[in-house]
């Protein structure tokens, strides 16, 4: 169904883009509680109450004693103190309040806007779409931590971690999609069928990139190769079929993985350099040209830095950023896209 536009969206076009933001800061949250190994840090779901940390010593005691039961305790983190728990659990207990946030900011405007009549049927199945993905995400999410809260698994499977963290992103999409449809006009698109597939073509690659990089931080395969242009001296390096199977090895091996996302990288660079010059003569694309070329090659850069600086322990703040300009790309060629018609 066509989405109407008219001046009362205005409100809503705001709450969408607040919940673009939102979303990106709790994907950052993920990438902070993955990084940090937080993420197994409490072993319970409790969708309401868990709003609140342990209030006291003794609950603050037996939350750990419940983390103690676990693999990732007994064979990576036995070192642990009460405080060093402490600090994993906040990360933890962020990511999942943050997520709480959301569905507040979601659920609240929603039920004003409907009292003060500001949706149109247009709007219902889109927003109806919205919660049932976010529902899905906070799904994934905990089935994604129940299933390393065991004896045998240190951490969630990466490739859990991938659905999770795709999920997230196909959430961004399509909130973002929503709110480009009710803030810009179809005056300021244009028509443009080639540009409309190569964006499509990069779209679909970086999906892929992005699962890759999800398999990067899930592994923390940046500590396999710390050496830029080459992989540890070798344009194409050993062991990257080592594993015993070609779907083995691009899904596990943290050589290949690294191999598949610096290709996908280059790649991508040179197709939106291509889409940047071929939409020199559209000026309805001018900033986002400009700013699609700028954040590839900074996304890139902040890459290199990552990889670099990660000969013994992959470093927070660059690891952050290049997942933020990953998003941020996205966005981007989203909003490439939709300012394209057939």
């Amino acid at each position: 169904m066509e989405i109407q536009q008219n001046k009362q969206n205005k409100a809503i076009v705001i709450w969408l883009f607040t919940g673009v933001a939102m979303i990106i800061v709790q994907v950052l949250l993920g990438g902070i509680t993955r990084l940090t190994g937080s993420g197994l840090s409490i072993t319970e779901w409790k969708p309401i109450l868990g709003a609140l940390p342990p209030m006291n010593e003794d609950a603050w005691k037996a939350a750990f004693e419940k983390y103690k039961e676990i693999a990732q305790y007994k064979y990576v983190n036995s070192h642990f103190e009460l405080a060093d728990f402490k600090w994993i659990y906040f990360w933890e207990w962020l990511h999942r309040n943050w997520a709480r946030l959301i569905g507040v900011v979601f659920a609240v405007p929603f039920i004003y806007f409907i009292v003060k009549k500001k949706i149109d049927k247009s709007m219902i199945n889109p927003m109806i779409v919205l919660f049932l993905l976010g529902g899905l995400q906070g799904l994934i999410g905990w089935v994604m931590v129940q299933s390393g809260l065991n004896e045998e698994d240190l951490y969630v499977s990466h490739i859990r971690l991938a659905i999770h963290f795709m999920a997230a992103l196909g959430l961004l999409w399509y909130t973002l999609w929503f709110a480009l449809k009710l803030s810009i006009p179809p005056q300021q698109t244009v028509s443009a069928p080639s540009l409309r597939k190569l964006s499509g073509w990069i779209l679909g690659l970086l999906t892929l990139q992005l699962i890759y990089g999800a398999f990067m931080a899930g592994l923390h395969a940046a500590l396999a190769a710390s050496t830029w242009p080459t992989i540890n001296g070798m344009w194409w390096p050993a062991g990257m079929f080592a594993q015993g199977g070609f779907l083995e090895d691009i899904t596990h091996n943290q050589i290949t993985i690294q191999f598949i996302h610096r290709g996908l990288a280059y790649l991508l660079t040179l197709l939106i350099a291509i889409w940047y010059i071929k939409s020199r003569v559209y000026p309805q694309l001018t900033a986002v040209r400009a700013i699609a070329l700028l954040v590839v090659l900074l996304q890139v850069f902040l890459g290199v830095l990552t990889v670099m600086n990660s000969d013994v322990k992959i470093p927070l703040g660059f690891a952050l950023a290049h997942q933020f300009t990953g998003m941020l790309l996205l966005m981007v060629m989203v909003w490439a896209r939709y300012l394209t018609k057939k």
